[in-house]
């Protein structure tokens, strides 16, 4: 009878990742089936559940890290995400301690500070925009 309740959990599981579709408990629905494995070899049920929790946990470590990889990886950045990483122009020379700088990116000028505070970037050098903080492009310059 036990095997059963593991299998009926190992469903409830899957029915669940079927309608969340975030992999959020597929490995526990491993887990279960491991579980009802452990059962009908007729061992005890503390063993039962801890081959449950130690394939659950396992499965989890090993395979999230790769499926999150493999299904953001499509993922389309958009608005100002899609700036990141692109390269562009200093405008207005780039001073983190005067609070001045531009760069022009995809037909916008946008404010600009330099990722080292101390470092000034002249006007027409080529960056690369490595974040966005508030409102400004922190870039650095690119190295050709």
């Amino acid at each position: 009878m036990t095997v059963m309740y593991w299998l009926l959990a190992a469903a409830a599981f899957l029915i669940l990742e079927m309608l969340t579709m975030g992999l959020t408990s597929i490995w526990f629905a491993g887990g279960a089936l491991v579980g009802a494995v452990a059962a009908r070899l007729y061992m005890p049920l503390g063993v039962q559940i801890a081959a449950f929790a130690v394939v659950s946990v396992v499965l989890l470590m090993l395979t999230r890290p790769l499926a999150r990889k493999y299904l953001n990886s499509r993922t389309v950045k958009t608005n100002v995400d899609s700036l990141i990483g692109e390269s562009c122009v200093v405008t207005q020379t780039i001073d983190n301690l005067k609070a001045e700088g531009q760069v022009l990116i995809k037909g916008q000028v946008w404010t600009a500070r330099s990722t080292e505070e101390d470092k000034v970037i002249q006007k027409d050098t080529k960056v690369k925009v490595i974040k966005i903080s508030g409102v400004k492009l922190i870039v650095e310059p690119v190295s050709e």
